[in-house]
């Protein structure tokens, strides 16, 4: 965004939370993952764990479930960027992005990790 500016280009960055979408599909992930877990040799799916790929896909299917189907929000936010005389230099979309990112960006590393 900085970079830009030098050459007279603004840049807002949108800084969406998760979504119903194609790309965050259940279906879709699971295939993907299914697909390069079963590429991967015995010796590294051992050091992983027999239930790491059953966690794996449970926790992505608990996740999707918070997922907010509104993608008007962020096409808001594209909107607003795009459009205003003063567009913000930051957007956040989704009840996720404000009330779980933007607090955890001022934690500690160290903190963040742990949750």
């Amino acid at each position: 965004r900085l970079e830009m500016r030098y050459f007279g280009v603004k840049v807002s960055i949108i800084k969406p939370g998760y979504f119903t979408t194609a790309m965050a599909s259940f279906d879709t992930h699971s295939k993907c993952f299914l697909s390069c877990w079963e590429r991967l040799p015995q010796e590294t799916k051992a050091a992983y764990g027999d239930n790491y790929m059953e966690g794996l896909l449970s926790g992505f299917n608990t996740l999707q479930i918070s997922f907010s189907p509104t993608l008007r929000l962020v096409t808001d936010c594209m909107e607003h960027a795009l459009t205003s005389c003063h567009p913000r230099a930051r957007y956040s979309a989704g009840w996720d992005a404000k009330l779980i990112y933007i607090p955890f960006s001022y934690l500690p590393s160290a903190f963040t990790d742990l949750i």
